[in-house]
């Protein structure tokens, strides 16, 4: 029998918390570290459009790709061996990435780079619900989310500085080596669980392994966090990590320091929704699709403002589209928390997997495609206002797709916990959450 070692949300559940939330963190800094970097890249590697998309789309291909074997590996080897892995390959990606001057061996960086951020994510959130009780998990994973954030105004403004005063050199390397502390941070601090239990999991049979991963993606509520996690999360990814910077100065007319500045404020207004959501999800959990589609409701009223407006639009409704659109981040962590509501704990690491596929399957492909367009539109030209215009409003495809899924899966996700779990299911109905059974 396990017996526990430190009280679920004790001080040394908050000392672990924060060190996994500060790997995050540097994490976030690596995978959004090309958002003030792509004119630079153009120029260094002299690329098209749709070629420095490409560096994206890779880096965002093996993300997703690796989530489910990922999940395999957290349900066996634990959040500290996967994080402290992670950290070496952020440090190798990017330093490779600092030196490099050819576009195939950078794609290859990117691609490294890729399978360590895949890493950390589900780890950090494995920490969550192994360190706090159940009825926290909600706020606590809107504060990992919010706080992992900060990586993304480091990767901004101060990444936009560096690059000034020190050069593509030395900034890169400069980023890849906070990952090598955060590694070494992690090695001291941090433990799986609070119980008495060794760190090595046993080994569970293939047979098994398949059975969770069927099972996990058989289930409805899995698929309706997947889906969430895709619609909501796209619009804001794509245009931090890649083209809302140059969409604001070459398209929009900002000067560069202006744009770079905007790109902090989806991280503010993300941790004023951040604490709203989580506290929503975990009083009314029956009722979370509302805030979903609220939130896709936004990105779609507010880029219909943007795209239809003559011209440039003035700095007001452009930071009206980054406050709304910022809303997509925390909306997108309600996709993992359906994954624990319709999931038992032995198919988390899988569900949590397949769930944050969702959104960064979308958002390689709206990269990507915006990329394509771009380059169709401009025809070799600089890239104008209408130009980002016609590429961006392929966002509506993915919208149109990821709310018919949501509302699909949300009615056999209820179909099916009736079914097999009422005890479950009359809990949801009383806004309560009852841990499932393997």
């Amino acid at each position: 029998m396990t017996e526990l070692l430190f009280p679920l949300g004790g001080r040394r559940a908050w000392a672990v918390w924060a060190t996994a939330v500060l790997t995050y963190l540097v994490t976030v800094l690596h995978r959004g570290s090309m958002s003030v970097a792509g004119l630079q890249a153009a120029e260094r590697f002299d690329i098209s459009a749709s070629a420095l998309a490409s560096f994206t789309v890779v880096q965002l291909t093996v993300y997703a790709a690796m989530q489910v074997p990922v999940g395999v590996l957290l349900d066996r080897y634990g959040s500290k061996r996967l994080l402290i892995t992670a950290s070496g390959l952020l440090f190798l990606a990017q330093s490779a990435f600092s030196l490099v001057d050819s576009y195939p061996a950078a794609l290859a960086a990117r691609a490294v780079l890729g399978v360590g951020d895949a890493l950390v994510f589900i780890s950090v959130l494995r920490v969550v619900m192994s360190w706090f009780p159940a009825l926290r998990q909600p706020v606590m994973s809107q504060a990992t989310g919010m706080l992992g954030g900060l990586g993304a105004i480091m990767s901004t403004v101060p990444m936009a500085a560096a690059f000034h005063a020190f050069g593509w050199t030395t900034t890169f390397a400069s980023a890849s080596v906070l990952s090598l502390l955060a590694g070494l941070l992690v090695l001291f601090l941090i433990k799986d669980s609070p119980y008495d239990e060794p760190l090595r999991r046993a080994k569970q049979p293939l047979y098994e392994v398949k059975r969770n991963l069927r099972r996990a993606w058989q289930e409805p509520g899995t698929r309706l966090g997947l889906w969430t996690h895709f619609t909501t999360s796209f619009s804001g990814s794509t245009f931090g990590l890649l083209w809302g910077y140059p969409f604001l100065v070459q398209g929009q007319g900002l000067a560069p320091t202006t744009a770079a500045a905007m790109l902090i404020i989806p991280v503010l207004a993300g941790l004023c929704y951040g604490p709203l959501v989580g506290r929503y999800a975990a009083k009314f959990p029956f009722y979370r699709s509302w805030i979903v589609l609220a939130v896709i409701a936004g990105s779609v009223v507010m880029w219909t403002v943007v795209l239809l407006w003559p011209g440039r639009a003035p700095l007001p409704v452009l930071l009206a589209l980054i406050v709304v659109q910022a809303a997509g981040g925390p909306g997108s962590m309600l996709g993992l928390d359906y994954a624990r509501t319709f999931n038992p704990t032995t198919r988390f690491g899988a569900a949590n997997g397949m769930v944050n596929t969702g959104g960064f399957i979308a958002t390689l492909i709206c990269i990507g495609m915006v990329g394509v367009l771009l380059d169709a539109s401009s025809g070799g030209a600089p890239m104008a206002i209408d130009d980002f215009k016609f590429a961006l409003a392929f966002q509506y495809v993915l919208w149109a797709i990821g709310t018919r899924q949501i509302l699909k899966y949300r009615r056999k996700a209820r179909g099916n916990l009736a079914r097999y779990n009422p005890e479950a299911y009359q809990a949801l109905l009383a806004n309560e959450i009852v841990p499932l059974k393997g």
